[in-house]
């Protein structure tokens, strides 16, 4: 809830977020202070244009200096949202694959050219990577990323962490040092494949690191709460993260009926899909689809998406209802 003095009269306005639009509320109070409203009109917003909420405050409140109340409307819209980014939807080799020249592999669709598996969860103008693979410098590049502030693992295989080397550029121009939450297997991972980076004598211009050990308890980052879902990757332990609404899960085969229930009832949930055939390590096309509908989900993206699954185009026709397939750069917002 928040108040506007339009000029001639305050302003009370509440925003509800849905899925595919919001829900606005505004009321005209009597005097600054009263708690007597006049009419409370609810109007769905199908885009957020200047022009279009202009003229919507206009004609439902009669506001006297509309176009200037529209972008402060706006801009309370967007701080409340958060927004998921999919900087990759591919598994631990990519789409395409090296030397591969199959149907999946050479088509010409941008959907199906897949980057190594991350996402960027951003809110309040704030931003926090979940994995930093190989493809971490082009995804950066790619959604024209000026800073992050933080940087969260699920595990420790090469494809999700081998690119963290590339924070180096966020501490030269920013003056940061990289931020990074991750379990005590992860973080022996890091200084292994990046001993340089905490050894004792620094070398100028090495990445500037400072790690942050979590568990299975819950966090906050950017002002969101990040629940760590404890999943397994064949004998491998993982964590995906529950924040608010949204649920991202990758590199996992099985999730612990206690584990579910954490996971139980998001709005958008990301789950991994190899592929059609079963997978030792992970859930295939079957089994995502399966669990997507017993955890009870709004909607379920998924992604670690390897070439054997299908063209995307395909795929996608095939899935149930609320149930898609994520590609790079696309992009979901949250209440």
């Amino acid at each position: 809830m928040f108040y506007v003095d339009d000029g001639t009269k305050v302003i009370e306005c509440s925003i509800k977020m849905r899925r595919v639009k919001p829900t606005i509320k505004i009321g005209r109070l009597i005097a600054k202070g009263s708690k007597t409203m006049e009419i409370t009109p609810t109007f769905h917003a199908p885009n957020f244009s200047i022009n279009w909420l202009s003229t919507a405050l206009r004609e439902e409140i009669h506001c006297f200096n509309a176009h200037k109340f529209a972008f402060t409307l706006r801009s309370e819209i967007e701080q409340n949202r958060m927004t998921i980014t999919f900087l990759g939807t591919g598994t631990s080799q990519g789409v395409p694959v090296i030397t591969c020249d199959c149907a999946i592999c050479t088509s010409a669709d941008p959907r199906d050219q897949r980057l190594r598996s991350s996402v960027m969860v951003t809110s309040k103008g704030k931003n926090v990577i979940i994995d930093t693979g190989p493809d971490f410098r082009q995804q950066m590049l790619r959604e024209k990323v000026k800073a992050i502030d933080a940087i969260v693992f699920t595990h420790e295989h090469k494809d999700h962490i081998a690119g963290l080397d590339e924070v180096r550029a966020f501490n030269y121009f920013n003056k940061w040092r990289a931020q990074v939450f991750c379990t005590d297997l992860v973080e022996e991972a890091l200084r292994r494949e990046f001993a340089y980076a905490f050894t004792d004598m620094k070398y100028p211009g090495i990445p500037e690191i400072d790690i942050h050990r979590i568990d299975s308890t819950q966090f906050d980052l950017i002002g969101l709460t990040f629940q760590p879902i404890a999943v397994t990757h064949f004998e491998m332990p993982v964590f995906g993260y529950r924040i608010g609404d949204f649920t991202y899960i990758t590199d996992a085969n099985h999730i612990s009926d206690e584990e579910k229930s954490k996971i139980r009832g998001s709005k958008v949930l990301v789950l991994n899909a190899l592929r059609k055939a079963k997978h030792p390590s992970h859930f295939n096309l079957e089994q995502a689809i399966a669990l997507s509908r017993q955890l009870e989900a709004e909607t379920t993206y998924f992604t670690h998406i390897s070439h054997q699954l299908g063209i995307h185009e395909t795929i996608e026709k095939e899935l149930p209802p609320g149930i898609h397939l994520a590609y790079d750069g696309l992009k979901i917002n949250i209440d």
